[in-house]
């Protein structure tokens, strides 16, 4: 009677790693949210104009986060300069590492120096 027990446990935690393991492997699919180039083969035509204009110019064709928008972001001449206000940076001056954000536009929600200097939180969607 044990052993066929320990048998009938053994089986459920067989099923049960593999029922635990697939709901991991199901959460490592990629969502498709992330900004790539590699999704400029479902762009409108009517874009491709802008899209070849973008990458012309040294620009990053791609999606915004969450969105069915496209974008072109292009990469700051000061990325990563020291700053003390917006006003010292062509992007953003982010108030964390008080340097200036590496592309434009920076996605998400970002503690910022304002043109004054003043920490701010700013969103952009």
């Amino acid at each position: 009677m044990g052993e066929l027990l320990e048998t009938g446990m053994s089986a459920i935690r067989r099923v049960l790693t593999v029922f635990v393991s697939i709901i991991l492997l199901a959460g490592c699919q990629e969502d498709g949210s992330q900004t790539s180039a590699s999704n400029n083969d479902d762009i409108p035509s009517i874009l491709s104009p802008q899209r070849d204009a973008c990458q012309k110019d040294g620009g990053r064709w791609g999606r915004v986060p969450n969105s069915e928008n496209f974008v072109c972001y292009r990469i700051t001449r000061d990325a990563n300069k020291t700053c003390s206000a917006k006003s010292d940076c062509e992007g953003l001056c982010l108030a964390r590492s008080r340097t200036c954000a590496p592309q434009t536009p920076l996605y998400g929600c970002h503690e910022v120096l304002s043109s004054s200097g003043q920490r701010q939180t700013l969103c952009i969607e």
